[in-house]
């Protein structure tokens, strides 16, 4: 019982952190700035490219331990070996070691979607009082995920430009959330793919 509570626990703060970080921490930001907040479309605009910064700073933060870079390691040897399992071949080191550790449908890209398609969506939100306009973008956090999550789909499926162009940018975080995986990280990556 008290670790299901230590994870609820974590789980609210994550959520917490994750919603101070991103949307209210931005919109505080952008506030004290007042040529920012004299239109909507600029204020959003200014408010996503400071959730953009937040973000890579974040991310790149976490690169300085070396926890997080064993993980980010893992995150490389699952791409190899889900691109290997793509690929129709046998789900062995050799042949995972030679694929790529950057892949569209990864959860990075994910976010960096969610980023993108919710400061456009976010700029048709014009409401002067803050507290309304906040709680307007966490009602509309399921539509911005739903349709982020129907691009990523489309992303993984074709390989046409307009695609590749699109997920370039989550592709080029991925160069942060991915390591190059050594061959025991690759052998357990490997293993919970069978498992799956």
């Amino acid at each position: 019982k008290a670790s299901k509570l230590i994870i609820y626990v974590a789980v609210v703060l994550g959520i917490a952190l994750s919603l101070f970080l991103f949307i209210f921490l931005p919109a505080f930001i952008v506030g004290l700035i007042k040529p920012l907040t004299a239109s909507y479309v600029l204020r959003n605009l200014s408010e996503g490219a400071v959730r953009v910064i937040i973000l890579l700073v974040y991310m790149k933060a976490c690169t300085m331990m070396s926890d997080i870079k064993r993980l980010f390691s893992y995150h490389g040897a699952e791409h190899k070996t889900i691109f290997c399992y793509e690929a129709n071949l046998p789900l062995t080191v050799e042949n995972a070691r030679g694929m790529s550790r950057l892949h569209p449908r990864c959860g990075t890209s994910f976010l960096v979607f969610v980023m993108v398609i919710s400061i456009i969506l976010f700029s048709f939100i014009s409401w002067e009082n803050m507290w309304i306009r906040l709680g307007l973008r966490l009602l509309l956090l399921p539509v911005v995920a739903g349709i982020s999550y129907e691009i990523i789909r489309w992303a993984g499926k074709s390989k046409s430009k307009i695609v590749c162009l699109i997920s370039r940018p989550g592709m080029w975080l991925q160069n942060i959330t991915t390591r190059e995986p050594d061959d025991s990280q690759l052998e357990v990556a490997i293993e919970s793919m069978k498992a799956v």
